[in-house]
């Protein structure tokens, strides 16, 4: 384990490899060489993936990837992530959750679905540990729930003055102008921030 009184994400997820690596050794595993950062996987942001592992064939060098979502800041559910990741990578991404990746998986002391497996009592008290010796995480996780809300914000509406007949225009229809109410024939109001949205569109 390095020391390093100011560890960045990639240094302190390069030392919790070092201190797991021993739980997979007396299980008769060991472990590649492989680089671990913090990042979303390849299937982006809204993904429901918290971790991702990519087989040595992808890199150039010949060497495992694996990546922690920042959607993650507590330590131990951090590590946890980690365990189900440095088990694709001893696989090397072969057999992605079939028998083999199970064998190895529940050798360590990861339990449940296999696509989904978490560690088990034995294997939490053993991240418990490791975590306190790591110290915090640094890093503040991402809320993806607020960032989509506030890029977004709520869609333009239109509404009939006269019966209240509400519509939400495709934003690619919006230059258009509000459209006409169906039952009266009159242009309908505008509701939100119809100018905004038009810019946002137009700069995709």
């Amino acid at each position: 384990m390095k020391t390093d009184n100011n560890p960045t994400r990639e240094s302190w997820l390069e030392n919790a490899v070092d201190m797991l690596s021993p739980i997979f050794k007396k299980k008769g595993y060991d472990m590649p060489k492989i680089k671990v950062s913090c990042g979303f996987p390849s299937t982006g942001n809204k993904s429901k993936h918290i971790g991702q592992c990519w087989g040595r064939s992808s890199t150039t060098e010949g060497v495992n990837q694996l990546f922690i979502s920042p959607v993650l800041d507590e330590p131990v559910q951090v590590l946890d992530t980690l365990v189900h990741e440095l088990v694709h990578a001893i696989d090397d991404c072969v057999h992605h959750h079939g028998p083999e990746f199970k064998k190895i998986a529940t050798d360590v002391g990861l339990q449940g679905n296999m696509r989904e497996a978490t560690a088990g009592a034995w294997l939490k008290e053993q991240l418990t540990t490791i975590a306190k010796q790591l110290g915090k995480y640094p890093h503040t996780k991402i809320n993806l729930a607020h960032s989509a809300s506030a890029k977004t914000g709520p869609r333009p509406r239109a509404k009939c003055k006269k019966c209240g007949y509400e519509v939400t225009p495709l934003k690619k229809w919006l230059f258009m102008g509000p459209p006409l109410c169906p039952k009266h024939t009159t242009e309908m109001e505008p509701i939100g921030d119809w100018e905004e949205a038009i810019a946002s569109t137009n700069e995709k």
